[in-house]
């Protein structure tokens, strides 16, 4: 132990939570479900349709990974504290925030994860069918294309990445308080 550790202490705020092996392993199986049935729909999409709308699929895909990538990182980093002054005022969507941002591990976990790594995956599994379906229509130049389209793929979800994560850290209360306000329109129309 160094001069450093012995000095300074770092106070956890999740020292004393338990690890939620139930929602671990609920969530590994309901991930393989999702990922194997999407899998199979991209594949199916990418047989029936065109090249053009194959890549217009292969595009929302990764436009969906990063979207929810960023709805994940902006519960991560939202704050609770001015929810809590809404929940006093009764302004709609402010206990879900509460709840969202008190389970923001789990939440981001599924947005992040569940849903950000499988559009990762099928969009790579999306791709690969996209350039066979081009190595059909073109002789030869099948390596200079799965190159390209593999640099394309992999840039828009880095760099959509990135610019979603700055959105969430600028906007994420905001953007917690959207996703709330889902959440209490659906839980009142369940009523």
């Amino acid at each position: 132990m160094s001069k450093l550790d012995s000095k300074v202490k770092f106070r956890q705020q999740n020292i004393n939570k338990k690890i939620n092996y139930q929602w671990i392993i609920t969530i590994t199986i309901i991930t393989l479900f999702i990922a194997m049935i999407l899998s199979y729909v991209s594949l199916l999409f990418m047989d029936i349709l065109s090249l053009t709308g194959a890549i217009i699929i292969l595009l929302i895909i990764v436009f969906l990974g990063v979207f929810f990538d960023l709805l994940g990182i902006a519960v991560t980093a939202a704050n609770e504290t001015p929810f809590h002054s809404m929940a006093s005022s009764k302004v709609k969507g402010s206990k879900e925030s509460i709840f969202i941002i008190r389970n923001a591990s789990s939440v981001a976990n599924f947005f992040n994860d569940v849903i950000g790594d499988i559009a990762g995956i099928i969009s790579g599994s999306a791709s690969s069918a996209i350039i066979i379906k081009m190595m059909i229509d073109s002789e030869g130049r099948e390596l200079v294309t799965s190159i390209v389209l593999g640099g394309i793929i992999a840039s828009l979800t880095v760099g959509g990445k990135a610019i979603g994560k700055e959105i969430a850290l600028n906007h994420s209360n905001a953007i917690v308080y959207r996703i709330a306000l889902i959440i209490s329109i659906i839980d009142f129309k369940k009523r």
